[in-house]
């Protein structure tokens, strides 16, 4: 399901900002605060799909970030990510 309002049940919701707009190795530990976000999905979407330049959003850097907008230029990010976890969401147990 895909959360509209995702700001208010993100996993840095109450960290301080400056921590998610870092360079360098500091990115590393601004990436652990996504990794176990509820709405990681829908952040990265919202970077990726209003191509925000700076910060962590949704685990990923702003390099990792430029890099898959350069390869998909024209994608709607909010579309991919959620077909991408649906689809996860219904593989067979066995995997």
């Amino acid at each position: 399901m895909w959360v509209e309002d995702w700001a208010p049940a993100a996993a840095c919701r109450e960290a301080n900002p400056d921590e998610l707009f870092v360079r360098g190795a500091e990115q590393n530990k601004a990436k652990q605060l996504c990794s176990g976000c509820p709405v990681r999905t829908e952040c990265l979407a919202e970077a990726l799909d209003n191509q925000i330049e700076w910060g962590v959003w949704g685990g990923m850097t702003e390099r990792e970030r430029r890099a898959l907008l350069r390869r998909h230029p024209s994608a709607s990010w909010r579309a991919v990510l959620e077909t991408a976890r649906n689809s996860a969401g219904k593989l067979p147990a066995s995997l």
